[in-house]
């Protein structure tokens, strides 16, 4: 990379552009999309508003507008200054995925692994602990039994995963690896996040007002507690470590982490409105589009704290591809998680968990409204962010 030279079994060889086959992929997308509008009446007669407004019950517009506003906000500057500060060197393209605020832990690896593995030498054994965590986060033993009984553990072949269940007989499935000689760390700590699905599948299952309303409004509210509880990993160890610049540690990257998946979810939502004004397009245009896109909203938002002026790099996400209009969703989900966590300071947690993930599933900003007090917005990162910088720096 550094004397831009390409190889082949160590031989120098000349540089070829690949063929326009991911740009095809995302034509080919659209057109099997647009098919389906003719049978969706006025206000889902598109893709974008039935990935919008139907799926994420959310106006694409509103949402444009809110990642819009993080973008221009004065705290791009007060975070990237943090990070020239931290590196000793002006701001690179690549810098948009830096990672240095993400807080590390002092303990080793091997330490963490040799823990989970006599703690949870198999399935079973996570299982029979289920309650256990679920008092440690303080829920009453009466609760916690009943949820941890609605819970069956697996291990998996992949890294792991959560399955809800669609009737109050039926349990929720907990799925995560484990090797031959016990659960590891990463084992343990996927396996935490997944269980913090089955605690909202079980409670937005049974506790709801009734059957109909079960669920959460999409797949951010769930994810949100999911990471709610991974967070807490350690401390459920009897581990944790306190540090009083952690959480503004934290702080700054998710919002590092939002603004780069912000901007690459603009991008993705441009090119689609593109392709609707623009339905008979050629794969040629529609690369010259996606590519005059990303350097637009690379210049609007990036370039000024990280340079390259017109560089496409926020073009090259392979979900524009395999789930069309998917990016938004993992922008949309840090400002509900983030939302979530700062209600919950101060306050009983499991109590809140039980009230907030019992609503049900209402429209996305209703049912913000009754668990934290308002809609979803950018304000308490970009307030927490202004805290943050006056401790970090």
């Amino acid at each position: 990379p550094y004397s831009n030279t390409l190889y082949k079994d160590g031989k120098v060889v000349e540089f070829r552009q690949e063929p326009d086959t991911r740009y095809l992929h995302l034509l080919e997308n659209f057109k099997k999309l647009k098919q389906m509008d003719q049978f969706y009446p006025a206000g889902m007669n598109t893709y974008i508003k039935r990935k919008f407004s139907g799926e994420m019950e959310i106006a694409q517009e509103e949402v444009e507008e809110l990642f819009m506003k993080l973008l221009s906000a004065p705290q791009v500057k007060k975070v990237a200054r943090l990070i020239r500060k931290r590196l000793g060197r002006k701001l690179q393209v690549t810098d948009l995925w830096y990672n240095g605020f993400k807080p590390k832990t002092a303990l080793p690896a091997d330490k963490l692994d040799a823990i989970t593995k006599k703690r949870y030498p198999n399935a079973a054994a996570f299982k029979a602990d289920l309650d256990n965590i679920l008092i440690k986060l303080g829920f009453d033993r009466q609760k916690s039994a009943a949820i941890a009984a609605q819970i069956a553990v697996d291990p998996a072949r992949g890294s792991g995963h959560a399955a809800g269940a669609v009737m109050k007989q039926q349990k929720s499935r907990l799925r995560t690896r484990i090797g031959k000689n016990g659960m590891d760390y990463k084992g343990y700590n996927i396996a935490v996040h997944e269980f913090g699905h089955n605690v909202e599948q079980t409670i937005s299952l049974h506790d709801v007002d009734y059957y109909l309303l079960n669920g959460v409004p999409s797949t951010a509210f769930t994810e949100a507690l999911a990471f709610i509880f991974q967070a807490r990993d350690l401390e459920l160890l009897g581990q944790h470590e306190p540090d009083s610049k952690r959480s503004h540690l934290n702080t700054l990257s998710i919002f590092w982490n939002v603004y780069e998946s912000m901007g690459v979810s603009l991008v993705d939502m441009r090119v689609w409105k593109w392709l609707y004004a623009n339905p008979d397009a050629n794969v040629k245009q529609v690369k010259q589009a996606v590519i005059k896109i990303s350097k637009d909203v690379w210049n609007r938002y990036f370039a000024k704290f990280l340079g390259g002026k017109d560089e496409p790099i926020l073009g090259i996400y392979s979900h524009m591809i395999g789930y069309p209009l998917y990016l938004s969703a993992y922008s949309y989900g840090y400002l509900i998680n983030f939302q979530l966590e700062q209600h919950l300071k101060g306050k009983d947690f499991a109590k809140e968990i039980l009230r907030i993930y019992s609503i049900g599933r209402l429209i996305p900003q209703v049912w913000m409204k009754q668990a934290v007090g308002s809609e979803i917005s950018v304000d308490p990162l970009l307030k927490a962010v202004d805290s943050a910088v006056k401790v970090i720096r």
